[in-house]
């Protein structure tokens, strides 16, 4: 008989881990890895059941995940976040999936809830993670914040998405940019050993834009897809601006003609994927082929 362990590594989530846990029912174990939280979240854990494993707090949240794992004692692992919530329906998938899986792991997509709203394009969907696996044979690399789950063996997708109560304010979002992602992106990217050129001020926050507004469909989510694709731009622009101050804030002189060539090769991208848009959005042959012979012209 297969078993499931849930695993949550979580740090002050009072206000959101009893929905969590709430969807967890199902599982018959749940492991709450509580990194130093001074909330009630340990309690509330504990008050649905949960083995709760006190650990030290760590930025890098997956290195908790990871030693979490190692406590489970089901025969699958479903890993999940604080403001995570498994529906009925995925549950029920996943406790099929897992009865003679020919796969060790699997990949569960994950409707993110941003200021209210379900995001339904750009990088917020599908997000698939891979969550779900045999236990002993997956963990997190812990390199950066940003990062998949490793199994050693074959995987597969299930259908239903989980839920994923993500930013709720735009404190929140500029709090956990600052303090975890953009810290991390920065160390990832001096790991690698990025040279910092003026140009990427510029680059860094709008190429962001352009693909997460226009390549991936940002701009079908209304003014919510607009705001988070600047708020995502803004995110590379902090990016930038600490490599930069990793630099000791280092001076050059900039030529106002060379910031004029960078903003203008800006601008033609921007066109360019605007009238990309509209070549795909519209019906019209005539307009079609107006935008089309105006997108040449930005090649």
């Amino acid at each position: 008989m297969e078993t499931i362990s849930v695993v949550l590594s979580v740090r002050n989530e009072e206000l959101k881990i009893e929905r969590t846990l709430f969807s967890l029912g199902w599982a018959d174990e749940i492991i709450v890895v509580d990194n130093g939280s001074t909330d009630k979240t340990a309690d509330i854990a504990r008050q649905y059941g949960a083995k709760v494993i006190q650990s030290k707090n760590n930025l890098m949240l997956n290195v908790n995940k990871n030693f979490g794992f190692g406590k489970a004692k089901g025969s699958w692992i479903l890993s999940m976040d604080g403001d995570e919530v498994i529906p009925p329906e995925l549950a029920g998938e996943i406790k099929k999936s897992v009865h003679n899986s020919p796969v060790v792991g699997y990949w569960i997509p994950r409707k993110n809830i941003l200021f209210g709203k379900w995001i339904a394009h750009g990088l917020w969907w599908p997000d698939k993670q891979l969550r779900l696996f045999q236990r002993g044979i997956g963990a997190f690399p812990c390199k950066h914040v940003h990062e998949y789950l490793a199994v050693d063996g074959p995987t597969a997708e299930l259908s239903v998405p989980m839920v994923h109560y993500n930013y709720e304010t735009v404190s929140q979002f500029i709090r956990k940019m600052d303090e975890i992602y953009t810290e991390s992106e920065v160390e990832s990217r001096v790991s690698a050993g990025y040279a910092l050129v003026w140009q990427d001020a510029v680059r860094f926050p709008m190429s962001d834009f352009v693909k997460t507004y226009l390549a991936q469909g940002g701009y079908k989510d209304g003014i919510h897809g607009l705001i988070l694709s600047i708020l995502q731009s803004f995110y590379s622009f902090i990016v930038f601006v600490k490599l930069w101050e990793r630099q000791k804030f280092a001076e050059q002189e900039l030529l106002i003609d060379d910031v004029e060539k960078e903003l203008l090769r800006a601008h033609r991208e921007v066109r360019y994927w605007l009238l990309s848009v509209k070549i795909g959005e519209t019906s019209d042959f005539i307009k079609k082929t107006c935008y089309k012979k105006r997108e040449k012209s930005y090649d």
